[in-house]
């Protein structure tokens, strides 16, 4: 019985540790990524995913960025370059779509995401809208930098010791 307490002990430590690793705050002073899709179609989110799939190598740059400014500067000086980039996918896919680019304050509803609440609010973001703009979002944070795009693959994080405790407990 002590040894099936301490296991329990030890399990429930590494899942609360484990927890706290994956749970990302965004800090007041950030600027977020947005790309909302035309619509919930399968065909409006492929459209958004390949978007943000040929987008990644200049949001990727972002990365290297130090502060807060050095961040506003890139987006400012690679606006043009994030338009062309929408322009030719949509050409590319055969859509005859608008889209409107903003980086300022823009509004972003509630969101939950690994249990934090982020408040809805006005907040200094790039937003790329797609169309009517009704579809789901791809969003994340280019400062401080948390946009890991990867370009060939879904990258899903695992941890074997909370597989095994979901699976017998």
């Amino acid at each position: 019985m002590k040894k099936l307490i301490i296991i329990l002990a030890i399990a429930i430590s590494i899942l609360v540790i484990n927890k706290d690793e994956e749970t990302i705050v965004i800090p007041k002073e950030s600027i977020r990524f947005r790309i909302i899709a035309n619509s919930d179609t399968v065909e409006d989110q492929n459209l958004k995913k390949e978007i943000v799939a040929n987008l990644s190598t200049t949001i990727n740059q972002s990365n290297n960025l130090k502060t807060i400014d050095e961040t506003r500067e890139f987006i400012n000086n690679n606006l043009p370059q994030l338009e062309k980039v929408v322009d030719k996918t949509l050409k590319e896919k055969n859509q005859n779509r608008t889209f409107h680019i903003n980086y300022g304050k823009n509004y972003f509803p509630e969101k939950i995401y690994n249990d934090v609440i982020y408040e809805a609010g006005e907040y200094e973001s790039l937003v790329i809208t797609l169309g009517n703009g009704q579809g789901k979002n791809f969003w994340c944070v280019l400062f401080p930098p948390l946009c890991m795009i990867d370009e060939e693959n879904d990258i899903e994080y695992k941890s074997l010791i909370k597989e095994v405790m979901d699976k017998y407990f």
